[in-house]
């Protein structure tokens, strides 16, 4: 097979970037924006959107033009040259020693809530749920396209019945008059909530998959985007009328306690069970992501076994690769006990490093109003990372290592 299965619909597009986009944080940020900004957080998501919305057209762009399951890596190749193309996804696989075992422990931490396992019954819980997403990956991506769009409409279908059963109506949601804002509140909540939009990136491996990748993919994109908004903005609404939040309380067990207020007790395992499935979501995407840029990047050996294809059209040799990397990691951080906060922390980094990079090579292969969305793209993400501040020195520290190491490509990877 000379490329990767081209079967994802727009409906399992959207599905597959709002479970990404919705992930860890669905159950966590609403909680953490209130306790930063009060009634003002219901003012900080649109207004989130509105500053993510030039880098959400300027990736949809970069995706319509130049769909390749090398993502990332390939627009900043094609802008700057097969030498930083590398860099780039060299840059996006060092996110797997951190962002995914910090995800995984997430994930887990609702099985702890609903049953109070132990740690080692958690590690086994992650483990395993390593294994569904290899077994998923083993299949073509429209596989795993239709279980998140279903794990999609478990979590808005949950944020509705809080809705229904707490009786929440439009003309009581305690929404602040514009001048009553408080701007200092309104940026530490943008600081905490601009994570939930993190999954664009990997969203863009999967680009070459849609059927109709250039009226597909940025359709799916902006509109799996906004999905994921409003379900945060209805999340944030249900945690400020219930006070599921402040001093004291886990914020990932906002809406669980709200669950368990209004539904009683024996629903719990309800709210832990689909926010697991979110976390997984979220997971399974970057997993399936990895591997294709793994195997994009090995096309530069055709005869490597990380550049072949399954009978299914599917990177297998590649994903065993990635999971692999993910178990051993995954063991590392259970038996070193590393905090979670600090893995965190040097994902986010990374991330936005690579935002940045897309965003400088659209401005110099985009035209038009993509350019232009390409250019504010940039310049808020040189805001975010100052945001970030020391804390981003682990991303700068990888891409400069990775810059001076890495042998020169003479060219770049041959993408599918």
């Amino acid at each position: 097979m000379s490329g990767l299965k081209q079967e994802l619909s727009l409906a399992q597009g959207v599905g597959l970037l709002s479970t990404s986009l919705l992930g860890t944080g669905v159950f966590a940020v609403p909680a953490l924006a209130a306790e930063l900004a009060q009634n003002d957080s219901l003012w900080a998501w649109p207004v989130l959107i509105l500053l993510v919305f030039p880098i959400a057209i300027g990736f949809a762009a970069l995706g319509r033009h130049f769909p390749s399951a090398g993502g990332a890596a390939h627009f900043v190749g094609k802008a700057f040259g097969p030498h930083m193309a590398r860099v780039t996804g060299w840059l996006f696989l060092s996110v797997i020693p951190v962002g995914l075992p910090a995800a995984l422990h997430i994930a887990a931490g609702f099985w702890q809530a609903a049953f109070g396992w132990s740690s080692t019954n958690l590690l086994l819980v992650q483990l395993g749920t390593l294994f569904f997403i290899w077994f998923l990956g083993t299949r073509s991506a429209g596989s795993s396209a239709n279980i998140q769009t279903v794990i999609a409409l478990l979590v808005i279908a949950l944020v509705a019945a809080i809705w229904w059963k707490g009786n929440i109506s439009l003309p009581e949601i305690p929404l602040p008059a514009v001048h009553d804002i408080s701007p200092s509140n309104l940026f530490d909540a943008l600081a905490v909530m601009f994570w939930c939009f993190v999954g664009l990136e990997a969203f863009a491996h999967l680009a070459t998959e849609f059927r109709h990748p250039q009226r597909d993919f940025p359709r799916a994109l902006l509109i799996g985007m906004l999905l994921a908004g409003a379900v945060y903005w209805g999340c944030t609404v249900a945690v400020l009328k219930f006070h599921a939040w402040g001093e004291g309380r886990e914020a990932g067990a906002s809406l669980p306690g709200i669950v368990v207020q209004l539904f009683g007790q024996k629903a719990l395992w309800i709210a832990c069970i689909i926010g697991y499935l979110a976390c997984f979501a979220s997971v399974n995407i970057y997993t399936q992501s990895f591997s294709r840029l793994v195997w994009s990047q090995a096309q530069v050996k055709p005869q490597s076994a990380l550049a072949q294809l399954s009978a299914q059209q599917v990177p297998v040799a590649a994903l065993n690769l990635v999971v692999g990397c993910c178990v051993l990691f995954t063991l590392l951080i259970y038996w070193l006990h590393l905090p979670l906060g600090a893995l965190i922390t040097y994902a986010n980094g990374i991330f936005i490093l690579i935002y940045l990079l897309c965003m400088l090579s659209g401005t110099r292969i985009l035209k038009g109003r993509s350019k232009w969305m390409a250019m504010l793209g940039a310049v808020l993400c040189c805001g975010l990372l100052a945001m970030v501040g020391w804390k981003a020195l682990y991303a700068v520290v990888v891409f400069a290592g990775l810059w001076l190491l890495l042998p020169r490509a003479k060219t770049v990877f041959r993408i599918q």
